[in-house]
């Protein structure tokens, strides 16, 4: 069934892609819908029952990767003609090991660049994570120091910003064109809805969720539609050195708006707790992503009243027509 992810992204013709973390929020919606018009290949795990035979019945060849793993020898077995890549996998560091998710992300990240290494294109796919955290309304822009402090996941932003430190290493070393992608927050109908779903869950199960103690977290939701289409144009933004870029939408969202405008659509309450730790999130200033790929289709409340009606649909009882 032809999508609208696949319409706009049906400039790419005939190339031969590979996707790391082929079973993600982000890198599933990407491998598939670029399925349609190039020979898609993913690596990863394929842990979730049954996603692999989706993705074979999309023509998306797949092969296990463990990128954790020092002794995997995937790579030997996968082709190194891909015009273009993107990596996505990630070990997040959730058994708080920096050390080991530090290695990870960046070994995995070189020894792939090295075997893509005659690629048109490489895209990383990094975290907002990272930044140096300022007042909660701040708008990011890629020159804002960081620091890798999350306290919600410590090890991550760690990890990241290694393995960004690798990508750029490794794309000047071996002139492969290259963007480096700080994700903010996806979300959208496909995998597990993203972090907004994840709320959602909390609030059916009455489970607290904590904000600040005052004001809000902001972010800049990316719906997957725009995260689709966008790919593309970060991929012709490629360059050695790498290109670094916020890829967050275009819109600021407060995540307690984004809360209560999900008890608006479903009648589910919220218990908010104020709280010295957070999920904190990140405002973009959207500004370098526009000139890259121009502006974003979806506003965030049609962008949350579609996902809530994906995963959740006999929970939506209001159209929200603002």
């Amino acid at each position: 069934m032809h999508t609208r992810q696949q319409d706009r992204t049906a400039a790419l013709r005939g190339k031969k892609i590979l996707v790391t973390g082929g079973t993600g929020q982000v890198a599933r919606p990407v491998a598939e819908a670029l399925a349609e018009h190039n020979e898609v290949w993913c690596l990863g795990r394929f842990g979730a029952p049954g996603v692999e035979r989706r993705l074979n019945e999309r023509s998306i060849t797949t092969r296990y990767w463990d990128m954790t793993d020092p002794s995997d020898h995937t790579l030997a077995d996968v082709p190194d003609d891909f015009t273009h890549v993107l990596h996505s996998a990630v070990r997040r560091g959730e058994d708080g090991d920096f050390n080991a998710a530090v290695e990870a992300n960046s070994v995995a990240a070189g020894r792939l660049m090295t075997h893509c290494r005659a690629a048109e294109s490489f895209l990383y796919v990094s975290t907002g994570a990272v930044y140096a955290r300022q007042s909660l309304d701040h708008r990011y822009t890629e020159t804002d120091p960081v620091d890798g402090v999350a306290d919600w996941l410590p090890a991550y932003p760690v990890a990241k910003l290694a393995a960004e430190g690798a990508v750029r290493a490794f794309a000047q070393v071996l002139g492969l064109p290259t963007t480096i992608a700080r994700l903010n927050i996806a979300y959208g109908p496909g995998g597990y809805g993203g972090v907004p779903m994840l709320y959602f869950k909390r609030m059916l199960a009455g489970e607290p969720i904590a904000v600040p103690l005052e004001g809000q977290n902001w972010c800049s939701l990316l719906h997957t539609d725009d995260l689709v289409a966008q790919v593309p144009s970060l991929w012709r933004a490629a360059e050695t050195p790498a290109t670094l870029v916020n890829w967050g939408g275009d819109e600021a969202v407060g995540i307690t708006d984004c809360i209560r405008f999900m008890e608006e659509l479903t009648g589910v309450e919220a218990h908010l707790v104020p709280s010295a730790v957070t999920r904190e999130t990140y405002q973009f200033d959207p500004t370098l992503r526009r000139a890259l790929t121009g502006p974003c289709a979806v506003g965030w409340r049609d962008g949350i009243r579609r996902t809530l009606l994906a995963h959740f649909p006999d929970h939506v009882r209001v159209p929200a027509h603002r």
